[in-house]
């Protein structure tokens, strides 16, 4: 009797999961359940969408007729509501009952929502799905002047798809400058100037204490908690992120910001796995738990759960991630895990280039490179290999770095 297989979720760690499966398991029965209502698509070039630069076209990945030409069996517009890991069955809202062998939740995460007064109201957007992008992308083109909120990844790209579509925007943070947490003033002031240039003005020392809706509904105003108002008839909300482990609570699976797993991708019950943004996962590379909800991070997390649910500890998940913008004339590129650290370095390079690199116990974990993106590569190996370089900080600043330029790992003892 071949084995079967049940994957909640398509997004990238969902689909090359069932690529893999596919591969590794050829007679296996494969199900594929999202509550989506259409199949795996680039979530990367959604916003190139809403921006207006690409039809839908080029942005589906998997059409339907793959999972019918590699015998999975896909059910989209599908809910789970209940996983009973006792019995190894998952049931949906119809009825449905899918018994696996192994199970994988590839279940993501659902935008946050501002808690503040009219933030559910007409004109005010949150940026995940395909859907969201038509929405906005409809929404933006009528619009005259637009509200931001979320000084991050996520909230930049609300920022890129205003300036694309000619809408005057107010960018609203809480700190004085955007990503604060990975970036200096001095290197967000580069996205701060690249965003003004395209009509978006970032409001510092800000936020929304709530927003004013006319007669009908829509979002008319943002008033932040200075009682400053900002006219608006488009607001895009890019806060975080809330993890789907509400579909686990009743469960013995173990959460902690998250489903935990593994670096095998294993949650704590032994043929449960986990993929995508919903894991804390044990990273390798840092040496403690983690999480990264990068596309690249998500589809080999989905790849090497795949193997696992096979043959479990065939193959660890061992990764730095990367992250690229691409809204603006210049490169940005985010790597590893920026944010963490007790130390760092940065320094301007050249005109319009700039670079951080964020250190724990002397060891390179992340780091945000502007304009010239060619020591990536070194700074991601520094990474793998554990390299030691609280002696040679200044090197990691130099135009053209490379490992090269650091003495032997032996010659550092």
């Amino acid at each position: 009797m071949s084995d079967s297989y049940v994957i909640i979720g398509d997004g990238i760690a969902g689909a090359s999961a069932a690529e893999t499966l596919r591969e590794e398991a050829p007679d296996a029965d494969i199900t594929v359940l999202t509550d989506e209502g259409e199949s795996l698509y680039n979530r990367i070039l959604i916003k190139e969408y809403a921006k207006g630069k690409l039809p839908e076209a080029p942005i589906s990945i998997h059409q339907e007729s793959w999972y019918e030409d590699h015998d999975v069996d896909l059910r989209l517009n599908t809910v789970v509501v209940d996983i009973d890991v006792e019995n190894d069955a998952v049931h949906t809202h119809e009825g449905e009952t899918f018994d696996y062998d192994s199970l994988l939740l590839a279940v993501g995460g659902t935008p946050q929502q501002l808690p503040v007064g009219n933030a559910d109201a007409d004109g005010i957007h949150h940026f995940w799905t395909f859907q969201d992008a038509r929405k906005i992308k409809e929404s933006v083109e009528d619009a005259d002047r637009a509200v931001i909120v979320g000084a991050g990844l996520l909230g930049i790209d609300f920022a890129a798809i205003c300036g694309a579509q000619d809408v005057e925007a107010k960018y609203l943070m809480r700190g004085d400058s955007w990503w604060r947490y990975a970036l200096s003033v001095e290197g967000a002031e580069i996205m701060h100037d690249a965003m003004r240039e395209r009509g978006v003005e970032p409001v510092f020392d800000s936020g929304v204490d709530h927003f004013e809706v006319d007669d009908d509904g829509h979002v008319e105003a943002a008033v932040d908690p200075h009682g400053e108002r900002y006219e608006c008839d488009f607001a895009g909300v890019a806060i975080g992120l809330d993890f789907n482990t509400e579909l686990v609570e009743d469960t013995p699976l173990e959460t902690e910001d998250g489903i935990v797993v593994d670096e095998f991708m294993r949650t704590n019950v032994d043929n449960v796995y986990a993929a995508g943004d919903i894991t804390t996962f044990n990273d390798l590379v840092l040496g403690e738990q983690a999480k990264n909800g990068s596309w690249g991070s998500a589809k080999e997390q989905g790849t090497i759960a795949a193997r696992n649910m096979v043959e479990y500890g065939s193959e660890a998940f061992e990764w730095v991630s990367s992250y690229s913008i691409t809204h603006f004339d210049f490169p940005f590129l985010s790597f590893g895990h920026p944010t963490l650290g007790e130390d760092s370095v940065e320094a301007t390079t050249a005109e319009g280039e700039w670079r951080r690199v964020a250190l724990k116990d002397g060891k390179v974990v992340g780091g945000v490179l502007i304009g010239d993106l060619s020591p990536q590569s070194a700074f991601k190996q520094l990474m793998r290999e554990g390299r030691d370089v609280s002696n040679q900080k200044g090197l990691l600043m130099e135009p053209g770095f490379s490992v090269d330029d650091l003495p032997a790992a032996t010659e550092q003892q």
